[in-house]
């Protein structure tokens, strides 16, 4: 595929940018255009902000891998001692210090978070709290559903902010039925104040090779308006034999501010093909153990099977105050998406020789989405007390088509976990849904919601409250991949309530407690249960948490103990009526560091322990069993360390432990625990009068062979691999 082709910009996104590009560039020239052209302009400083804020982004925590607040949903950019939620804001720079390529290599630095694959496909999923997110729950600067569905070029962001924890009531329901244990929001770059002029080369294991470049520029009065580009393309093999990847990506930012408004849009396009993916392994129902994993090299892929996406996404946002006190805000956003796979996955029937089937299963995708909010947000005093107080809408709408086609699965091609054997392709004609080159309308979602808020703070501030309340609709519609007839229609709708307490018991340390509560959408009776067809209320999750928070300006951290209740349908098998009568409980406590334990050694990371344990099941078979791919424990720890006789010289490593888990609700299928060293280096450096950072890396040192997560999609127990020892250098030059 040619550059050009590679990374045109689309209808859709000249459409979405346009009134602002013209906006920003008329102001920029002439400043307001109802003032006479001699009229002095106040100083406006600039500070690059992702969300077209007043406050921009929140400042970077001491050693600068991350910042000390983030964006708290609807409530906007909060500081991390001020906020009753456990987070973490990953920056621009740790993100660039670990090489990181997805979001997912970001989150490897993150003790609460586990990154699983999707089912039956190669989407990035996150364990949050023992509970799944999957990619198609990911916030893109506080919108839901524009990002790439598979993989997300990590050179997109400039901050990767988790919020942990149920979260309906600050960002709404997930167009995904995640959210349960927690929230992603990726923040696109700005220009910063400074011109930017960076390109980075590197390679890394399996001959992949890797170039970036990343330019911004302001203009006009006062620097007012900020354009930044970014583009990267990655090619070639990876550690695990035979795997290929292929990845085009280029995004605009812009951004313009005024005293009074603030204008910001991003454009992007990602190309992202994956040829010879090592798939997911499922166990059969005759496998009495969890196999040991394979060579970490081995790849059992097929070499015909493949995973192609291509993304088109644009977003618009903008803030006015109205007044002193009182700001206006709203955002929309778009995405089109074309997908389409040949996959192969594994099914093993004997853990002993690591027999197994497969078979072809081709699908097609094209996505249309549109995600949107806008709200008030404003403050007021009513005698020695101050509110905060916000109202906001949002938006989301899919329309989905999709088409499949399988070869037959009822009779299996045998090959083998750890002697694969390459087969011809079978023909996709067994089970034909829909046509490929053209598929249907096959579902449509409408997710609508208001919600307000007033956080209360008492006491000179001490002490904080946070109260409101969140109504949402979900409107969902299936239609036939053969002839597109409508088959079911859900619409019901929830309020989820909310509140928050901050009590600062000293300019370092605040206590927090919550009750919030996490929103998916209710199931449907099947054909086989004696109440088929009914439709039920959209499941409501449970949180109550309580924490300590910390910071020492130049240490920081949180201490957080949860539990959360999550309720799931099933079939009773004596009464074969279907009900909302499951329930898991998830309970644990956090640990989270980060910052400068002395100058030039900079740490990151903490521990989790989880308990999620089947309280309610069918029959109670599986009561008190834990539950699928929820380890009890997991930690990661990371530090950096200057060099002392070295100037720009940092050392860098990190631990990655994650303990066992189950692969099935019998919990007879148990996976054994992992542990996971890295190591890097970085050395800055001046060359011809240009700036040179040099960064060299080796990610899973001793070549450990394991399972690097179990499920990934709620009730099944699939396993994914590690990758290798994986090699990879850059070299970024500032000119």
């Amino acid at each position: 595929m040619s550059l050009p082709r590679r990374f045109r910009l689309s209808p859709l996104l000249l459409a979405t940018v346009s009134p602002l590009l013209l906006t920003a560039a008329a102001r920029a020239q002439t400043g307001d255009a109802d003032a006479p052209s001699t009229a002095t302009l106040p100083t406006v400083t600039i500070d690059a902000s992702a969300d077209a804020s007043a406050g921009g982004l929140s400042k970077p925590y001491a050693g600068g891998q991350v910042a000390r607040g983030g964006r708290v949903g609807f409530l906007g950019t909060r500081d991390d001692l001020e906020t009753p939620f456990s987070m973490t804001s990953y920056t621009s720079k740790l993100i660039q210090d670990r090489q990181a390529r997805s979001v997912g290599d970001v989150l490897l630095n993150d003790p609460g978070v586990r990154v699983a694959r999707g089912f039956g496909n190669f989407q990035e999923s996150y364990f949050i709290r023992g509970f799944v997110l999957g990619s198609d729950d990911v916030a893109y600067n506080g919108l839901y559903g524009l990002l790439p569905r598979q993989y997300v070029s990590a050179e997109l962001f400039e901050r990767v902010e988790v919020l942990r924890g149920a979260n309906a009531f600050l960002n709404g329901a997930t167009p995904g039925n995640g959210g349960i244990g927690g929230a992603i929001n990726l923040l696109p770059k700005r220009a910063p104040a400074d011109d930017l002029n960076r390109v980075t080369l590197g390679a890394s294991s399996g001959g992949l090779g890797h170039g970036a470049i990343d330019l911004s520029r302001r203009f006009g009065p006062d620097g007012r308006a900020g354009v930044r580009l970014n583009a990267v393309r990655r090619e070639g093999g990876t550690g695990v034999d035979n795997e290929n990847v292929d990845l085009g990506m280029v995004s605009v930012g812009l951004d313009w501010r005024d005293t009074d408004l603030r204008l910001s849009a991003d454009i992007g396009h990602q190309e992202y093909a994956l040829t010879g993916g090592r798939p997911n392994v499922t166990l059969a129902a005759s496998a009495t153990r969890v196999p040991d994993a394979p060579d970490s090299r081995r790849n059992y892929a097929q070499p015909w099977s493949y995973s192609r996406e291509r993304d088109t996404f644009g977003t618009v946002r903008g803030e006015y105050d109205l007044a002193p006190k009182l700001t206006a805000w709203a955002a929309f956003g778009l995405r089109e998406t074309h997908e389409a796979n040949s996959l192969a996955n594994l099914t093993v029937s004997n853990a002993n020789t690591g027999a197994a089937t497969t078979y072809r299963a081709d699908n097609r995708r094209d996505d249309s989405v549109k995600s949107g909010e806008a709200g008030l947000r404003g403050s007021l005093q009513t005698g020695s007390i101050g509110h905060e107080l916000v109202a906001a809408a949002s938006m989301y709408s899919l329309q989905a088509k999709n088409a499949y086609a399988w070869s037959n699965f009822a009779s299996p091609l045998a090959t083998s976990l750890y002697h694969p054997v390459v087969l011809d392709e079978p023909a996709a004609t067994y089970l034909v849904g829909g046509r490929l080159d053209s598929p249907l309308t096959t579902r449509r979602d409408r997710l609508t919601s208001i919600a307000v808020s007033d956080t209360l703070s008492m006491f000179d501030d001490s002490v904080r409250l946070t109260l409101g309340a969140r109504k949402q609709s979900i409107d969902t519609r299936t239609y036939s991949y053969n002839t597109g007839a409508q088959q079911t229609h859900y619409d019901k709708s929830r309020v989820t309530p909310a509140a928050g307490l901050v009590i600062r018991l000293r300019p370092a340390l605040s206590l927090y407690a919550n009750y919030i509560e996490a929103l998916v959408q209710g199931d449907t009776a099947g054909s086989n249960a004696v109440n088929a067809g009914e439709t039920f209320a959209p499941y409501v999750s449970r949180q109550k948490e309580i924490g300590v928070k910390y910071d020492a300006g130049r240490i920081g951290g949180t201490l957080a103990l949860f539990a959360t209740s999550k309720p799931s349908g099933y079939l009773d098998p004596v009464t074969r009526y279907y009900g909302v009568e499951g329930k898991d409980r998830h309970r644990g406590i956090e640990l989270t560091v980060h910052g400068e334990a002395m100058p030039g050694l900079r740490l990151l990371g903490g521990l989790t322990v989880l308990d999620a344990e089947q309280q309610q099941t069918a029959g109670g078979s599986n009561d008190g069993n834990k539950v699928i791919g929820v380890p009890g424990i997991q930690g990661s720890v990371g530090a950096e360390w200057d060099v002392p006789w070295l100037a720009g010289l940092a050392l860098d490593a990190r631990l990655i432990a994650t303990g066992h888990s189950y692969a099935n609700a019998a919990n007879t299928l148990r996976a054994p625990g992992w542990s996971r060293l890295d190591i890097g280096a970085r050395y800055l450096t001046e060359i011809g009068g240009k700036l040179v950072t040099w960064r060299a890396r080796v990610d899973n040192v001793a070549n450990r062979d394991y399972w690097s997560s179990v499920g990934g999609y709620p009730g099944n127990g699939y396993l994914v691999q590690g990758a290798p020892r994986t090699f990879s250098a850059t070299a970024t030059v500032d000119f």
